[in-house]
């Protein structure tokens, strides 16, 4: 599982906030630190660390960066390539989705949260996603992410939605690509009670079709 810290952030911080290899200690997680970049909506300057925006940028340094890491785990630990996620807040969550739009033949599931797809959309094709937004984020702006939920459940062909837990949605898709949406009253700061719930979707899905265990 790869976890990417928002711009201005750190893998430290992440860990700490994130915490999922503590919800799901049998997996490997993976921190990322990235490294100076200019940001879209803040550091127009480059001056603090964060993540390719688009393909292309940065000479494809994160995404080289993500290829290297993963070869390097497969190489020298037990991976089992049905159990590749992603998930990342603000500019990680916006490099989760980048990464699906051009690894997503690697990825089994993704998490992005307070992040919109707005340059990767057209490239997406389906796969589970699980969206976490904020009503009152100022940031990237709860509008955008809207309407980053409403393609997303056209992308994946989605059926009415039900409750899944607290604060969130399952729209089920017959072919086996739900999208879940995370809806909570806060800003852009990352929700608390997210990552246990973000554990429970990867769970529930491996590359190939849903899960046909608990994933622990």
């Amino acid at each position: 599982m790869f976890v990417f810290h928002g711009h201005g952030g750190s893998m430290r911080n992440v860990a700490r906030t994130f915490s999922l290899h503590t919800h799901w200690p049998e997996a490997i997680v993976v921190y990322l630190q990235g490294l100076n970049t200019p940001g879209r909506l803040t550091d127009p300057e480059g001056k603090k660390p964060g993540w390719q925006h688009s393909a292309g940028a940065q000479g494809d340094r994160d995404l080289k960066l993500f290829d290297v890491v993963l070869a390097g785990l497969r190489r020298e630990l037990k991976v089992d390539d049905r159990w590749i996620y992603s998930t990342g807040h603000s500019n990680g969550g916006g490099f989760t989705y980048l990464l699906w739009a051009e690894r997503g033949d690697v990825l089994a599931a993704v998490a992005p949260s307070a992040a919109a797809a707005r340059v990767t959309r057209e490239s997406l094709r389906p796969k589970p996603v699980m969206h976490l937004a904020g009503e009152k984020d100022a940031l990237v702006k709860f509008a955008w992410q809207q309407e980053t939920m409403l393609a997303l459940r056209r992308l994946n062909q989605c059926e009415a939605g039900k409750p899944w837990a607290p604060h969130c949605t399952l729209y089920p898709s017959p072919n086996g690509t739900p999208v879940v949406t995370l809806v909570h009253p806060g800003a852009h700061g990352f929700p608390a009670d997210a990552p246990p719930l973000i554990v429970k979707f990867f769970k529930e899905h491996l590359r190939g079709g849903p899960a046909g265990r608990s994933g622990d």
